[in-house]
């Protein structure tokens, strides 16, 4: 027997992702690679840029098709981060019905899992971690402080303070 780390689930049980509603998500890279961008700036007062690599461009291309295609849920701003992707979607207009039992099959699930094999296919290699951290959006500061954090990001990675950062 293998001493495999035992993974925590990190979704609400009682919640039913697929009720209307804004969340935050977290997709990181397989093993953290930093292969999806490069931020680009001298120090923390300099407006850093985030230069997309040759997957980082698919990504960010499957993220504006998936906008496009999905009519329940759209992502309203999102950072391609070299390691990770932070996105916040919103689910409007839904039933709450879903294909597959709670919380672990749901409109939040599915998108995220196709938007990821999108992105696999196109590339050609298996891109991301197997699951996903996210957040449920609960009121409108909590909306602005993570649009802020989407966007002061790039900041926090040049000067090593992002979670991810490696």
């Amino acid at each position: 027997m293998t001493d495999r780390k035992q993974r925590k689930p990190t979704r609400l049980k009682s919640y039913n992702y697929s009720e209307n509603g804004a969340y935050f998500v977290t997709m990181c890279t397989k093993d953290r690679q930093c292969i999806l961008s490069k931020i680009v700036g001298s120090d923390a007062l300099d407006a850093p840029m985030v230069c997309l690599t040759d997957y980082g461009k698919i990504v960010d291309a499957e993220i504006c098709k998936m906008n496009s295609i999905y009519e329940n849920i759209q992502v309203i701003r999102y950072v391609i981060m070299p390691n990770h992707v932070h996105l916040l979607a919103v689910i409007k207009h839904c039933d709450g019905a879903s294909r597959a039992s709670l919380p672990t099959k749901s409109v939040l699930s599915t998108y995220v899992g196709t938007l990821k094999r999108f992105c696999n296919k196109r590339c050609g290699k298996q891109l991301w971690q197997t699951s996903f951290y996210d957040h449920i959006i609960r009121n409108d500061e909590d909306m602005y402080n993570h649009l802020q954090y989407i966007d002061e990001n790039p900041k926090k990675w040049l000067i090593g303070k992002d979670e991810y950062y490696q």
